[in-house]
């Protein structure tokens, strides 16, 4: 028995503990994948083997470990401007729904967009970008942006707001000159303070309601293709909430959700519009 690979046993503990704790379903041809991040956890705990570290993921003590583990076990695949179209919606035909609002005086001069399940940054940031383009015709308006994962290495990557060579080809050029700055040779692009101010990032489960509500936009891609039927049932019902009337819920294109979303109207593939008529 190779002690380094989870046995069948083990990986089904793990496979229910993760499924508990957020609503990820761990797929069965995964076991040496998962097994290369727990080992990795038990080492930095000191644990002497997955069984012991099981324990301590179940036991009191192990409560800021499970944020680690789930740090460790979850996908963070991410980047700048991932399905473009999306982004193109936001930053015109999104934001002159909203002036027009205002000018009506059906909306504030503000603009609440949640990227849930944002990992390390690249798409909150992506949606500030637009919005800031934009500023132009926004004089006086609040843009707030607000990036959640369950992940804390994640968020604190995003946090920093530090991103290696790829996001040189990711980002426009005009777009990296404006909002970040080169660091030292091989370090990467930063993120400039004008943009940072218009995002912030908090540690939250999507299987958990967000107090926070009132979105105009919330985005969800890429997150719920990890997620069994029950539990993506259970998010998209705590995205909704969340949603301002008239707000949008934009979702990609694997999600398997769009069975579920007859709440919403539907106005694109990606799109769908909470109470259009109440705004």
């Amino acid at each position: 028995m190779d002690p380094s690979q989870l046995t069948s046993q083990e990986f089904e503990q793990f496979q229910t503990l993760i499924f508990q704790l957020c609503g990820i379903r761990v797929p069965e041809n995964k076991v040496t994948l998962l097994s290369n991040r727990i080992r990795r956890r038990v080492k930095a705990t000191g644990v002497p083997d997955f069984q012991a570290y099981l324990k301590l993921l179940r036991s009191p003590a192990g409560l800021v470990e499970r944020e680690e583990f789930l740090s460790a076990v979850t996908t963070n695949e991410t980047s700048f401007f991932r399905t473009e179209r999306h982004f193109e919606w936001l930053g015109t035909t999104f934001v002159e729904e909203l002036r027009e609002q205002a000018r009506a005086g059906t909306h504030s001069l503000s603009i609440r967009v949640w990227s849930a399940a944002c990992s390390s940054g690249e798409e909150p940031y992506t949606i500030a970008m637009c919005l800031a383009e934009n500023r132009p015709k926004l004089p006086n308006w609040k843009i707030e942006i607000h990036g959640t994962d369950i992940s804390e290495t994640a968020l604190t990557k995003a946090r920093a707001g530090v991103f290696g060579a790829k996001a040189e080809s990711e980002i426009p050029e005009k777009l990296r000159t404006r909002y970040f700055t080169r660091e030292a040779a091989d370090s990467g692009w930063k993120v400039k303070a004008s943009l940072k101010e218009l995002v912030t990032f908090s540690n939250h489960n999507l299987m958990h309601h967000n107090p926070q509500t009132g979105y105009d936009c919330i985005f969800i891609r890429n997150v719920l293709i990890y997620f069994n039927r029950e539990s993506k049932q259970v998010v998209i019902e705590n995205l909704v909430r969340s949603l301002a009337d008239g707000g949008y819920l934009l979702v990609g294109p694997s999600e398997g959700v769009f069975d579920m979303l007859g709440m919403l109207q539907k106005r694109s593939p990606f799109l769908y519009q909470k109470n259009p008529e109440r705004r």
